[in-house]
């Protein structure tokens, strides 16, 4: 019996010190979970605070002695996987465009996001676990890092894909931020031959759902099921047969004695039956991933994905059209920062050598001074930081027209 989890915390309920609603509680809820010798491997995810990882490393360590935190940005990239069996390899990609640096009340740049990748042997079978954690959708009508997040996608899919060669198996969990039939979602599952654990007929939502506590309640009227945002997914190599057998919420509504969730996502639970068919060997693999709030993974089925090539090919060249808007609406961006500079530029000139209206010399002096940052700021917004963005986009179409 092997068994893996991973955990994730975001939205409101962020696994940032000082911001993040009962974190402590819930950090220490998690940790005892872990800590019952259910799982075998564990990827959690937005994970900020070195302590915390530190708290659930010391109490799981009992029946999940091997660990990797994956550092990246400002704060980390709040990417961790604890393991049963040894942990042979790892390596962290993080993603080339991730938000802005400006935008600080979402922090997704600061967060450093990637996908974290760890190699385990298992009974003789080689298991590529890849956590990831792609950006944030703040606005549904008007989604300004749709650009982004599909480039994360196709990044994602083409690290799976390269790194995967050598792995009998491999298992995705992250909060990837999409919803099934969204393109990012497509480039996935296309681009990584990736197969979706997800295989009831209702609806079943991970996030912003009416079970969790967390939810606003006018999301709970207009969506009562939420969305599905989180996922196990997973493929293998020829030789090796996967089945899907269960899918559920295995953890309750709330932390038990106290009246709220474990996160804003909820628990999923997949169980696959994996068979070696060259000797007739199988296993049942249980996973428990707790993501973006908390999605399980118990148990899985591998099979080669099947890739619907017209779907493919036409997902690739909605991705392509997304990086060319954005392109345009970088230069376009590019141009009004400039237009800002100069206007800036301009007052602050005026002002050089004048005298202070009525006498307000530190009023005066104030003004020069968020004058001058506000200078500084859209210079660095239309030269470097638009050059930057311009060369991962660029890097991404030209990678989607190799494809």
């Amino acid at each position: 019996l092997i068994k893996l989890s991973s955990n994730c915390l975001f939205l409101l309920n962020r696994g940032i010190p000082g911001i993040s609603k009962n974190r402590k509680t819930r950090m220490n809820a998690i940790a005892k979970e872990l800590s019952l010798g259910k799982y075998d491997i564990v990827c959690l995810q937005e994970v900020w605070s070195d302590n915390d990882y530190i708290h659930i490393k010391k109490l799981a360590h009992r029946v999940l002695p091997y660990s990797h935190y994956f550092y990246s940005g400002v704060f980390g990239s709040g990417v961790c996987i604890f393991s049963r069996y040894v942990i042979e390899n790892v390596f962290f990609h993080q993603w080339p465009v991730n938000g802005y640096i400006h935008k600080f009340h979402h922090g997704d740049w600061f967060g450093g996001k990637g996908i974290g990748l760890c190699r385990v042997i298992c009974k003789g079978i080689s298991i590529n676990i890849y956590s990831a954690h792609l950006h944030a959708e703040y606005n549904h009508r008007n989604d300004e890092y749709m650009a982004h997040r599909v480039l994360q996608a196709f990044d994602m899919s083409q690290f799976i894909y390269i790194t995967s060669a050598n792995a009998d198996i491999v298992i995705l969990g992250g909060d990837l931020n999409t919803e099934p039939g969204d393109l990012s979602y497509k480039i996935i599952c296309h681009n990584a031959q990736l197969q979706d654990s997800f295989f009831q007929a209702q609806q079943v939502g991970t996030n912003e759902s009416v079970r969790n506590s967390y939810t606003y309640k006018r999301l709970c009227v207009e969506k009562p099921a939420g969305s599905r945002i989180d996922y196990v997914m997973y493929k293998s190599r020829p030789g090796i047969v996967v089945q899907c057998l269960q899918y559920q919420f295995p953890l309750p509504e709330q932390v038990p004695e106290q009246n709220f969730s474990y996160s804003d996502h909820e628990a999923l639970q997949v169980s696959l039956r994996i068979v070696k068919t060259s000797n007739g060997n199988y296993f049942i693999f249980n996973t428990l991933f707790v993501e973006s709030c908390w999605v399980l993974i118990l148990l899985f089925l591998f099979e080669d994905a099947t890739v619907n090539k017209t779907e493919y090919v036409e997902a690739l060249k909605e991705c392509g059209a997304v990086c060319d808007a954005a392109l345009t609406r970088l230069n376009q961006d590019k141009r009004s920062y400039w237009i800002y500079s100069a206007a800036l530029f301009l007052t602050l000139l005026c002002t050089t050598g004048s005298e202070a209206p009525f006498s307000c010399f530190k009023t005066y002096d104030i003004i020069r001074i968020i004058v001058t940052v506000l200078l500084c700021f859209t210079i660095f917004m239309a030269s470097i930081w638009n050059r930057m963005e311009v060369n991962a986009i660029l890097a991404g179409k030209l990678g989607i027209e190799v494809v």
